[in-house]
């Protein structure tokens, strides 16, 4: 065997080259609780339930906050395709010997278009998220006390929001 491969073996097995770290597990939205009385007890003894009003309130906000974000990261891409389509020049310009097209006023024109395609898109964003997230919220348990449920609180706390 070569002297130059066996000296490097204690370095290929070292503890900081073999382990491979992993992230920190993400802590559950919500846990499992007793079951009540008026629950199917064909879903089995538990059901899942926010912990408190707070983890409840905190994973409503994520929820819409990441349907917004995501919404107006789409109609970007959408508004400034239709703003592009909006000011380009018309195709038949070229063949009646029309002057070249002032860059300047188009890329203006395309400005205009983008901010108020984006003002009419954020306000649909905020309707989206507010759909999307209001039904499984609505519906949500919350936690009251050691082993306690309250049944389907979050439609209170869905119009309060």
């Amino acid at each position: 065997m070569d002297p130059s491969v066996s000296a490097n073996l204690p370095d290929e097995y070292s503890s900081s080259t073999t382990i491979v770290p992993f992230d920190y597990p993400i802590p559950l939205l919500r846990g499992p609780v007793r079951a009540g009385p008026s629950d199917d007890p064909s879903f089995g003894p538990y059901v899942l339930a926010f912990r408190n009003h707070h983890s409840w309130a905190a994973a409503y906000k994520r929820c819409e906050s990441k349907v917004i974000e995501q919404c107006e990261a789409g109609s970007r891409i959408g508004c400034a395709i239709s703003a592009s389509e909006i000011c380009k020049p018309p195709w038949w310009r070229n063949f009646i010997g029309g002057n070249l097209p002032d860059l300047k006023e188009r890329e203006m024109c395309e400005e205009r278009e983008m901010e108020g395609c984006l003002v009419a898109a954020k306000e649909k964003c905020l309707g989206l998220a507010k759909e999307k997230c209001s039904l499984p919220f609505r519906d949500a348990r919350i936690a009251i006390g050691e082993g306690m449920v309250m049944e389907k609180d979050g439609r209170k706390l869905v119009c309060l929001v």
